[in-house]
């Protein structure tokens, strides 16, 4: 009975965060009792929360509770490690996969602790020596490890108490001072605390990090939300536009019905009434004709004169009726066919322009991978005359500059180039674009331009904060190059070269095109202004082109 008391004593006295026997007992506002030291780290790791809770029943406390010593259970659980000790029961005894004691004889029992500094793992029973023993109360005691050995030094049979630098491995002393001389050894203590830190720096980090990404999920939670709520009202508002083009349709169908119905009746009533009146007049002619035989017929010549009609009471109007094909209303069936095909481009052209509106909802869209894909931002840009450089003659509908010896005979304006061989496009360039350029020659460069960059005599793409510009040219590697600092790029140069501009986004890359496409360079800035692609053609008989993609 006295062991099983003192075994019930002993689960009383345990903290529930480390299950060891308390050390240095603390009471906690709730009534649950730790080891001061357990508690503190736990509490430490809910700083960043500002709310303090107790790990059994979840108790929450602000502000953070203080901490002190429970001087009566200290003195319990000191009387406890110095008391009969309880009789192992079957459960204390080692099974498959526990660690033993090393010191128990026959049926091992379990290991409550390992030793670090005697490199040995040892039952409650046997380690009781170390909290009694003063020497080996110095000792480090930790749970239970396998291997232990494994911290012995092969070669000296020493402990591995060093850590080499150079090498990455556990050593003793006397490898610190042979094998790893001149290397950069420190103690395993000292290496777990450098480590520590940077660990620790690693949670704070986390720590860090994880209400920041809450914040942007709970922010793409909400956008979400938005997203939908704009999706149904953007259906909702488009098929009540459409409700109201099918309505105006019906009403236009309408009235080209009622209209035709209209021009029948007028026309049904004019042709009935000309009807009754030729029938009329077909009744009196019968009459009349019954009148003419009967005055045949009479004897005598004076009656027959005297009642015989003058010429010019038997003229009549002459009517027309049209006896061609049957296609009266076809005027009109024309008239609704040909705007029925005005319409039909309209609705065609507009409704293809609908379908490929993007919308770019909280992320930025993913750019293009394949040239196919890039050719749906193909924008057809010219060559602005106005600030074509003296020395590059446009053709090929302003699209291709050649550089020349003699000067061309440009007339005098503010926005041309007067210093380098250069020419911006006519056109702006906003939104997503992608357009390509064929070149010649000894050096050309391709550059992407704000309207306002300086033109005099000193200005240059390359020397500008204005542009940004991709080099090319013979036996050399592509170059970018901003503001005067240049970047050799890696990969292959290519006599045609693609560009693709994503204003809105600020992305700007530079492509090499052939069989294959290959990103040479891609900027990640902020424009604030449309840009316009621009050429620079530094050697005579050079070219640069923009090419026609649509």
């Amino acid at each position: 009975m006295e062991q099983k008391g003192v075994q019930l004593y002993r689960e009383t006295f345990t903290c529930s965060i480390c299950l060891d026997l308390l050390k240095d007992p603390v009471t906690i506002p709730c009534g649950h009792t730790y080891c001061m030291n357990c508690i503190k780290l736990h509490w430490d790791e809910e700083d960043q929360r500002k709310i303090y809770s107790c790990p059994q029943c979840r108790e929450a406390f602000k502000p953070r509770p203080v901490l002190k010593k429970n001087p009566m259970l200290a003195a319990l659980v000191e009387q406890l490690k110095t008391g009969p000790q309880a009789a192992p029961a079957d459960h204390c005894y080692a099974g498959p996969g526990d660690v033993t004691c090393d010191v128990c004889t026959g049926r091992k029992r379990k290991a409550f602790k390992s030793c670090l500094t005697c490199l040995a793992s040892y039952c409650e029973n046997h380690l009781q020596s170390h909290y009694d023993a003063p020497p080996l109360k110095k000792h480090t005691l930790v749970e239970p490890l396998e291997k232990l050995q494994e911290n012995i030094c092969s070669r000296h049979d020493e402990v591995m108490k060093m850590f080499c630098r150079t090498d990455h491995k556990f050593i003793c002393y006397l490898c610190s001072v042979e094998d790893h001389k001149g290397h950069n050894t420190v103690s395993v203590a000292a290496e777990r605390t450098e480590r520590e830190v940077h660990l620790q720096a690693c949670l704070q980090n986390i720590r860090n990090r994880v209400p920041e990404k809450t914040q942007k999920v709970k922010l793409l939670q909400q956008g979400f939300e938005a997203i939908n709520l704009s999706v149904d009202i953007a259906v909702e508002d488009s098929e009540k536009v459409s409700s109201e083009l099918i309505r105006l349709l019906q009403k236009r169908s309408s009235d080209v019905k009622q209209q035709i119905r209209s021009q029948q009746e007028t026309n049904v009533r004019r042709v009935k009434e000309l009807q009754e009146k030729l029938q009329q007049e077909i009744t009196e002619l019968k009459n009349e004709q019954a009148e003419l035989m009967k005055l045949l017929h009479a004897e005598g010549h004076i009656q027959f004169i005297h009642n015989y009609p003058l010429p010019s009471q038997l003229s009549e109007p002459t009517i027309i009726i049209n006896t061609g094909p049957q296609r009266y209303f076809q005027v009109l069936t024309a008239a609704v066919t040909e705007h029925r095909g005005k319409l039909q481009d309209i609705l065609k052209d507009g409704w293809t322009n609908i379908l490929l509106t993007e919308v770019d909802a909280l992320l930025p869209p993913l750019e293009p991978k394949t040239r196919a894909e890039f050719l749906k931002y193909s924008h057809d840009i010219t060559l602005d005359p106005n600030t074509a450089n003296a020395h590059l003659l446009l053709s090929a509908g302003n699209r291709k500059a050649e550089c020349t010896s003699q000067p061309q005979p440009y007339p005098h304006h503010p926005d041309r180039f007067t210093g380098y061989e250069q020419v911006l496009s006519k056109e702006s360039l906003t939104g997503r674009c992608y357009w390509e350029v064929e070149w010649s020659g000894r050096s050309v460069t391709v550059a992407v331009a704000y309207e306002d960059i300086v033109k005099d005599k000193r200005s240059r793409f390359a020397l500008s904060d204005k542009s940004w510009v991709c080099c090319f040219g013979e036996n050399m590697p592509p170059t970018f190059v901003f503001n005067h600092n240049p970047t050799k790029l890696s990969g292959p140069s290519s006599s045609r070269v693609g560009v693709y501009l994503d204003h809105r986004a600020g992305i700007l890359s530079f492509y090499s095109v052939s069989e294959t496409m290959t990103l040479l360079h891609r900027v990640h800035t902020v424009f604030t202004q449309p840009l316009h692609a621009g050429l620079f053609i530094f050697y005579v008989g050079g070219t640069a082109e923009l090419c026609k993609l649509t």
